[in-house]
């Protein structure tokens, strides 16, 4: 008797198993409990906004909570009376030279320290760095004797290199790390092609730097259209004030007239506003691109 022998039976291909979830300590934590404390951190961060706003367009003498109607009899008188057209013009002029002059020798600098090495190389880092930590109130005194024996005194140049100063070493070391990141492969490449140092540098390495100069060129602007000390030592007249400085003349000795503070306020934040508005996607790429080593 032939029995016949079945086939084997194909093996069926295992179920692809689906990977475990890791679950994260913060998946386990309640909605509420992330979302309260931020809501409270919003009311305190925007109440003061509100405020700034509320005694703006407030008419003067109202104590309402609500600023309606609306006036900028506040924003006229500051623009006019109190000469924030002039101060805002100064502002705009000590910013943008601030900005060009620190990204062209922070860019040169960092350059240097990107690519090149020499003996005192880790202690002029250092020197940097350490330059951070000194208030710029000791700065003072130096720079006005300097720029007394330049005749100086009561420009607004001199504001604008002593902002440079200021600015340059932290622009330095961040320009420096945004230039590592750039592969030296790249200006070889260059190099063999016919090109220069500075050439190599202008068609390659330049643009890939954007990002990190937005961010270093931001931060010097800012920075510049802020500051009240260097402004108040070394300008005298008044049509060369800057608008910190210019905010401060609104508040006397027995009053405050709150109402043009506040559009003051307004107008030397608007700018501001406006910038980081406008470079937050280059500013964000900048320092994302100074964290990841090349």
């Amino acid at each position: 008797m032939i029995t016949e022998i079945a086939p084997a039976r194909e093996r069926e291909p295992a179920a692809p198993q689906q990977p475990r979830k890791v679950r994260r300590a913060w998946d386990e934590v309640p909605r509420w409990q992330i979302y309260v404390p931020l809501g409270i951190y919003l009311v305190f961060t925007l109440i003061p906004f509100y405020w700034i706003l509320l005694f703006a367009f407030r008419p003067a003498g109202s104590t309402s909570l609500v600023p309606w109607p609306m006036t900028f009899d506040h924003f006229q008188k500051v623009w006019t009376d109190r000469s924030f057209g002039v101060y805002f013009q100064n502002s705009v002029y000590v910013g943008v030279a601030t900005l060009i002059l620190t990204t062209v020798v922070a860019l040169a600098g960092g350059y240097a320290l990107a690519r090149f090495e020499f003996r005192v190389k880790r202690a002029f880092m250092l020197a940097l760095l350490c330059s951070q930590f000194v208030p710029g109130a000791l700065l003072l005194v130096p720079l006005f004797q300097i720029f007394a024996k330049l005749q100086m005194i009561n420009s607004l140049g001199s504001v604008v290199i002593a902002e440079t100063v200021f600015q340059l070493p932290l622009s330095m070391i961040l320009i420096s790390g945004f230039i590592r990141n750039v592969p030296q492969s790249l200006e070889e490449a260059a190099w063999v092609d016919g090109c220069n140092r500075f050439a190599a540098f202008r068609i390659v390495v330049l643009p890939l730097l954007r990002p990190g100069l937005i961010a270093v060129g931001s931060f010097a602007f800012v920075h510049a259209w802020n500051h009240f000390l260097f402004a108040l030592m070394f300008l005298s007249d008044q049509s060369k004030q800057t608008i910190p400085v210019g905010l401060n003349t609104l508040m006397g000795a027995d009053s405050v007239d709150l109402g043009a503070l506040a559009a003051g306020g307004i107008i030397a934040a608007v700018p501001v506003v406006i910038v980081f508005a406008f470079i937050q996607k280059w500013l964000i790429t900048g320092f994302s691109a100074g964290a990841v080593k090349g």
